[in-house]
């Protein structure tokens, strides 16, 4: 196993195992199967475990298993607040010492912000007395560092880092994802401040593996390089220098085994322009199917009335590269879910982004056909209620 360098010169696996997905027996998490897997994870080099409040019974799980075996001060736990669930200042406390118990230890080594859209979410959490909450716990030791996972656009991204002095962030970032939610600049921004960065579905939730067409596995096998599809997604990301620890859901030994043979192997600037050209033709073989040739450059932004262009058509795309269902719950999250909405409805046809297309795209018209597709009812009322519960709630605090 190689490692990176968290904030503070720690080593940290540049493979790090992702709880959400246990192995499940029954209904629930497979308790024998899963330490099997952690304790392999842990004999292989991985010391970085990522599991959240609201990943059903992962917290208490991973912390049965290390106190059994004595792994607590061996390896990092990294978990999260449920920040869309606090109300006021007491709740802090109420989630933390909640995990605390859950874990069965008395300190996190990174507790994230979980599942921030927008900029307005942290400033909500502001409100609510966090920042002085997190200076308390840094000081007592009770959380060793302190950094927020996205799941927005670029720009929001990009406001949430420079907002505070953060120890991590946590991306969703694969070759397919690279111009989407934070994206590559979003990446390279957190670099460039000397913030960690942790990714998230490094593989799209195994798409990038099962769902992968069979012109993009025949461009990977003609390379000859004899690397599954996940391994030509892990090496992507860890050919990048600001990419710290890679996540993976891994649930069977075979999946813990491979994902740690290529964490000792691949090295940042070890990809070569063959290999990088090959993974630019899998994705154009992805997107054979997409709706709008949108390559996500961004010369159509920005918008004058506020229009996320390029999210709406990498929306408007996963629909038919994926399911209709993924491509409308990314709409939602990214677009939908900002304080200041970005929907396609809000363009007033004035043509701007149009003069600086660089491939031509007729946006007015697509923008009108990805809003019918990515927002039928029962996705506006869903929205329009998601986005009153949490931005009125934001307004209240600041009453």
């Amino acid at each position: 196993m190689q490692y990176r360098k968290d904030k503070h010169g720690e080593d940290v696996s540049m493979l790090g195992f992702g709880c959400m997905r246990f192995p499940q027996k029954g209904g629930k998490i497979d308790m024998a199967e899963t330490e099997r897997e952690i304790l392999e994870a842990f004999k292989l080099g991985i010391n970085y475990y990522d599991t959240a409040y609201i990943y059903s019974g992962s917290e208490a799980a991973l912390g049965e298993i290390l106190e059994k075996n004595d792994l607590r001060k061996k390896i990092k736990i990294a978990t999260k607040l449920p920040q869309y669930l606090v109300k006021n200042n007491a709740s802090l406390d109420r989630y933390f010492n909640e995990q605390l118990q859950r874990l069965r230890t008395d300190y996190v080594d990174f507790y994230l912000m979980h599942h921030l859209t927008d900029i307005a979410m942290w400033e909500k959490l502001k409100v609510c007395g966090v920042i002085d909450w997190i200076r308390e716990k840094k000081a007592s030791g009770a959380i060793k560092n302190i950094g927020f996972s996205y799941h927005g656009n670029t720009d929001g991204f990009i406001k949430i880092l420079e907002d505070y002095d953060w120890d991590m962030c946590q991306v969703q970032y694969n070759y397919f994802d690279e111009y989407s939610q934070a994206g590559v600049s979003g990446v390279k921004r957190a670099g460039e401040l000397g913030i960690p960065v942790v990714i998230m579905e490094p593989l799209r939730g195994g798409k990038l593996v099962k769902m992968l067409p069979q012109s993009a596995k025949k461009v990977m096998e003609e390379t000859g390089k004899g690397w599954s599809p996940a391994e030509w997604g892990f090496r992507w990301l860890y050919n990048q220098p600001e990419v710290t620890v890679v996540l993976s859901g891994m649930n069977s030994m075979e999946m813990v085994q491979e994902n740690c043979r290529v964490a000792t192997e691949a090295k940042a600037g070890m990809m070569t322009e063959e290999e990088l050209s090959a993974l630019k033709k899998v994705t154009e073989c992805i997107k054979e199917n997409e709706k709008v040739g949108c390559t996500g450059c961004r010369y159509c932004m920005p918008c004058p009335k506020g229009v996320d262009i390029p999210g709406t058509f990498f929306c408007y795309n996963t629909m038919y590269i994926e399911s209709k269902s993924n491509g409308r719950w990314q709409y939602a999250q990214t677009v939908g879910l900002t304080k200041e909405p970005a929907f396609a409805s809000q363009c007033i046809g004035c043509g701007k982004c149009e003069s600086h297309c660089p491939q031509g795209l007729p946006i007015r018209e697509k923008l009108k056909e990805a809003d019918k597709a990515l927002r039928p009812l029962p996705y506006k009322i869903g929205i329009n209620i998601a986005r009153k519960f949490m931005f009125r709630k934001a307004k209240e605090k600041k009453k």
